[in-house]
């Protein structure tokens, strides 16, 4: 949280701004001079300080990552990519699709994918929606073309359209509400107003913000905006990964098991309408997840 301090001097009185960050056991704080009176655009410089020590902190460590992920994937036969890539495929594929209440094992997504085995005494939406979620991921690898609202229709619609036809590919005309979260999406009549913003909001920054920034904010944009009745969090997930993919960054999962610090970062950026906290939660999820790639 950036805070406003005041700092009198005699009769003068001086502000800064302040942010405390917290490594591990070690605390420290940064400190911008604002002047002797607080900027009419308080929030815009708020905001930029903050831009400011996630580049000094974070960028070194995901440009770094990204370098020895290039130099390492240079050296990868490409049976193995093909491999790794599988292996990837199946383990988002489970937890995405868990992380939205499906049934399937890790086991039985690898069994389903890897053997076509089918899992005995689970739904079979589940079955369905891992199976159109994996063409669904190459697809989106293999995909030329840049994000838009189009290519996002027909990510959806394969998702859905053996299981929830009536919803698959479609913008929602009603209000939903999510479980558990004090967020209330917008209202229908809002919907395509956003959207446009969104691209406009893409367009605009797709070259110049960080790819794992500008992967995080259209994430947590797109899911804010919710604009179908279900699937929302797995179709901007893929949009996460088609960031990420599209600027040769490793590509992220978010594991099950992570699901409730994900959830809580989601919403309290969204109820306070600060992008940096969800941002700054990817920041360290991948950076964790990737960490081998920062060492010497």
């Amino acid at each position: 949280m950036v805070r406003i301090k005041k700092k009198v001097l005699g009769k003068q009185t001086y502000y800064y701004l302040e942010h405390t960050l917290r490594e591990g056991d070690k605390i420290w704080k940064k400190e911008k001079y604002l002047g002797k009176c607080l900027p009419k655009n308080i929030e815009e410089v708020k905001k930029r300080f903050l831009s400011e020590i996630y580049r000094e902190k974070w960028y070194p460590l995901l440009d770094k990552i990204k370098e020895n992920f290039s130099k390492e994937q240079k050296q990868v036969p490409k049976i193995a990519k093909e491999k790794e890539t599988e292996t990837f495929i199946i383990r988002f594929t489970y937890d995405t699709q868990r992380i939205e209440g499906s049934k399937l094992t890790l086991r039985e997504t690898a069994g389903l994918f890897e053997k076509g085995i089918t899992p005995k005494a689970k739904p079979i939406y589940d079955v369905k929606e891992a199976e159109a979620h994996r063409e669904i991921f190459y697809d989106m690898i293999n995909h030329k073309k840049d994000l838009s609202l189009q290519t996002i229709l027909y990510w959806h619609k394969k998702l859905f359209e053996n299981t929830k036809k009536e919803i698959a590919g479609r913008i929602r005309q009603h209000q939903v509400a999510i479980s558990g979260s004090k967020f209330m999406p917008p209202f229908p009549a809002e919907i395509y107003p956003l959207l446009r913003e969104f691209f406009r909001w893409y367009a605009g920054n797709k070259n110049k913000l960080h790819p794992v920034e500008l992967s995080a904010l259209s994430h947590l944009k797109f899911v804010t905006i919710h604009p179908f009745t279900d699937g929302n969090g797995r179709i901007s997930r893929l949009i996460m990964n088609f960031i990420l993919h599209k600027h040769d960054y490793p590509m992220l999962n978010i594991p099950y098991e992570y699901r409730t610090g994900y959830y809580n970062a989601l919403e309290r950026s969204q109820i306070k309408k600060l992008d940096s906290i969800f941002m700054q939660w990817l920041f360290r999820r991948y950076v964790k997840e990737y960490g081998g790639y920062v060492k010497d």
